[in-house]
């Protein structure tokens, strides 16, 4: 069991950029597969990004070359830079930390609001 909280959300004019963090605790962080996850008004939840116990990444492509996930193991955080921000981008932010043969652990969001 790990337990996530988020923060670094905010409003953002587009075109600007925003770094989110997830610190984890109350298990062995580093074992685990992190992502990012956001869900928009009306919309269902999507991966935004992942990256393994060993730092390997994966995004949506809506978010490619944009965004960068990362993360610091010594400090049991997960990050999520995003650049080149767009309207489309607003959406709560959640992170989540998946092992196989466990039940996915989720933060309880961040908001994210790209406007002008």
């Amino acid at each position: 069991q790990v337990q996530l909280v988020e923060s670094g959300g905010g409003l953002v004019q587009p075109g600007g950029s925003l770094r989110l963090s997830c610190a984890a605790s109350g298990s062995i962080f580093s074992i685990y597969v992190m992502g990012w996850y956001r869900q928009a008004p009306g919309k269902q939840r999507e991966l935004v990004a992942t990256i393994s116990a060993v730092g390997t990444t994966n995004y949506a492509d809506s978010v490619k070359g944009r965004f960068i996930i990362s993360r610091d193991n010594a400090k049991k955080s997960v990050y999520l830079q995003m650049n080149s921000l767009k309207p489309e981008d607003t959406a709560v932010y959640y992170c989540n930390a998946h092992r196989a043969f466990q039940p996915d652990s989720w933060g309880q969001g961040t908001q994210v609001t790209v406007s002008s």
